[in-house]
């Protein structure tokens, strides 16, 4: 399954197109699987409709814990580094992790989960999470993780989209050297949640909470009443996996639904061969598994292929700017994944937190969340690989289930900045605005995949409609990335952001209109624009335009009441970075914001502007020109 030369990458690559089916039937077959398929493919891009391996029946846990059980029982599946160094860190092995997920599994059979329930899981990240995760899939519960860091209003509308019957959470979080109430957001959200019937509390941080008499309990307590045998679910190739919300050009975030079969072939197929997994290695994810790269790279990506995954609690930068170095010294991490944030944010703390440090472990390197920019791309791979790891560039998103543009670690040839070449199975084409194929290197385009892959989403959980028109409308028989994207001489890849309204932050797509309608519930606002700017650190920040017609003298106060709003409605991550008080904002004659204008303003970059005399009012954009001047 995993490729080792360049020759044999495109030897493989080649395959994949001419004979996909024969392809991925091949890769299928690593995998455990209770009933063969009758047929690997059927696909639609108009409808959409895709279907990987119909008919195969599976369960993803077996493949991620009970057939490794014979020959990797006593082999670390989960270490886990808490958010305190001084804490001990803890190692589940997979016969422990086995146990530990069919025991909760019975725990949610107890309180009355059924195969095809939601399941909202709110938690830290600890390896409960990871349990609660494996645990639904175990029993056919169809999980719906939501990051620790959203509000209660963003719970409430997840909970309420997929008609969620069960929470699980934990009374609080830690995360540097703050403490977050998990459990009273959850009991602030699930007041407009009537769909809930139990919440189930993890103990993690000690906070004191309110359990409700009938729904709420302990997980500690539940645990001791239920046995260890649990057999795992006989599930449909097409069952639903799992959904997850992410940002749209709508104020209303979507639920992007993956299912059984292709996804798990996809997330196992890509973590061995991009990260060159070798038996026994420590592989360190950084991310949160309340977003996909934790789904796929932290819990069912690695535990599929009988990886060591490590799970860290905390933040790059608590107790002090080492502590990714303290931790890839302590447990030997041989394979490091992170976000080009984290690794802008450690750089600004120079090299004395990396000196004396041993990382002489690590063997590969990665990027995950937004492009890499080429400064921090070197100073990675001098600083970190000490020029002896190759750096893996993913080019991923929610909605592909897993990595599809990157180089393979020691296959391909790297090239900063560059996600560089398509993974095996993976036909990405660059088009014009009016869908028409852009041939040929050193060419920039609108990036699109033209042949379904086994990762990919089937739909939006309970609007279908939304699906295709998001997707699969915008350019005819093709999947569209909603991504701008170069190819150059050697047919390398490099995306250049987004071009539709959605602001990649740290590697968390946030959308526009999400923001705006934050920004908009505050008392004294009339209208905002928001949109995207180059930040230092974060790779895109927030910048929005506020006509807030009553305002007094302290702009300060105003505006530090508006991030209040928008980290009450959304979460803290979506807070704009700067707010720019505006009497109108560029419309056009049919009401519509030219957002072009406004980005270049946030940009700073106001000496071509285009033509501005289709403006509804054109004076008010040498008004913003002037007042962001005074930023």
């Amino acid at each position: 399954m995993q490729i080792n030369t360049f020759e044999e990458y495109q030897e493989t690559y080649q395959k994949s197109i001419n004979q996909p089916e024969e392809f991925w039937a091949g890769i299928a077959s690593n995998f455990l699987w209770k009933k063969k398929w009758d047929n690997v493919l059927s696909w639609d891009f108009a409808s959409p409709s895709i279907k990987w391996f119909e008919g195969a029946k599976l369960n993803i846990t077996e493949n991620c814990l009970d057939r490794h059980l014979a020959e990797k029982g006593d082999t670390p599946a989960i270490v886990w580094e808490p958010n305190d160094p001084e804490k001990e860190s803890i190692t589940l092995t997979y016969r422990v992790l086995h146990e530990q997920v069919c025991r909760f599994a019975n725990v949610l059979k107890k309180n009355g989960v059924q195969k095809g329930d939601r399941v909202c899981i709110y938690m830290p990240m600890v390896p409960e999470l990871a349990v609660a995760v494996l645990a639904c899939a175990r029993i056919g519960a169809v999980h719906s993780v939501v990051f620790g860091g959203f509000s209660a209003k963003s719970i409430a509308d997840r909970i309420n989209d997929a008609a969620c019957k069960v929470v699980v959470t934990a009374d609080g979080a830690f995360r540097g050297n703050k403490q977050i109430q998990l459990k009273e957001v959850i009991d602030d959200a699930l007041i407009g949640c009537p769909t809930i019937e139990k919440v189930i509390v993890l103990t993690h941080t000690r906070t004191p909470v309110s359990m409700l008499k009938g729904r709420d309990c302990w997980w500690e307590d539940e645990i001791k009443l239920v046995d260890s045998n649990c057999p795992a679910e006989e599930m449909n190739a097409e069952d639903m996996l799992f959904i997850l919300y992410t940002s749209g050009s709508t104020g209303k975030p979507k639920g992007v639904v993956h299912t059984c079969g292709g996804y798990m072939v996809y997330a196992g197929y890509t973590f061995s061969n991009v990260f060159n997994y070798q038996p026994g290695e420590v592989y360190f994810c950084t991310a949160d598994i309340g977003w996909i790269t934790g789904h796929s790279y932290i819990v069912y990506g690695p535990l599929s292929q009988g990886a060591t995954t490590l799970m860290f609690e905390g933040i790059p930068t608590y107790p002090n700017a080492s502590r990714f170095w303290d931790i890839v010294e302590k447990h030997q991490v041989n394979i490091l994944y992170t976000a080009p944030t984290a690794i802008r944010s450690l750089m600004g703390f120079g090299t004395a937190p990396v000196q004396g440090k041993d990382l002489s472990s690590l063997r590969v390197l990665g990027s995950v969340g937004e492009p890499i920019n080429e400064e921090a791309w070197h100073w990675f791979d001098e600083e970190i690989g000490k020029k002896n790891c190759p750096i893996v560039d993913t080019w991923w998103q929610t909605e592909t289930g897993g990595i599809m543009i990157s180089p393979i670690a020691f296959v391909t040839p790297t090239k900063p900045s560059f996600a560089t070449l398509p993974l095996p199975g993976i036909q990405p084409i660059l088009v014009d605005e009016q869908g028409k194929e852009i041939e040929g290197n050193g060419v920039n385009g609108n990036l699109c995949i033209k042949f379904p892959w086994p990762g990919m989403l089937r739909t939006t959980y309970g609007d279908h409609e939304r699906c295709r028109l998001t997707y699969f409308s915008t350019y005819q028989n093709l999947y569209f990335t909603g991504d701008g994207c170069l190819r150059d001489e050697d047919g390398y890849y490099r995306i250049t952001g987004r071009v539709d309204d959605v602001i990649n932050v740290s590697g968390h797509r946030i959308g526009t209109a999400e923001v705006e309608n934050a920004i908009n519930m505050h008392a004294g606002v009339i209208e905002s624009a928001v949109v995207g700017y180059p930040h230092d650190v974060k790779g895109q920040g927030i910048f929005a335009f506020v006509i807030y017609p009553g305002l007094s003298k302290d702009e300060d106060l105003t505006r530090k009441d508006i991030l209040q709003t928008v980290t009450r409605i959304i979460g803290a991550i979506a807070k704009p970075d700067k707010i720019l008080f505006v009497s109108g904002l560029p419309k056009t004659r049919s009401g519509k914001i030219m957002r072009r204008i406004l980005r270049k303003v946030a940009e700073g970059d106001t000496s071509n502007l285009g033509d501005i005399s289709t403006l509804l009012d054109p004076a008010v954009v040498q008004e913003i020109i002037d007042k962001s001047k005074q930023l």
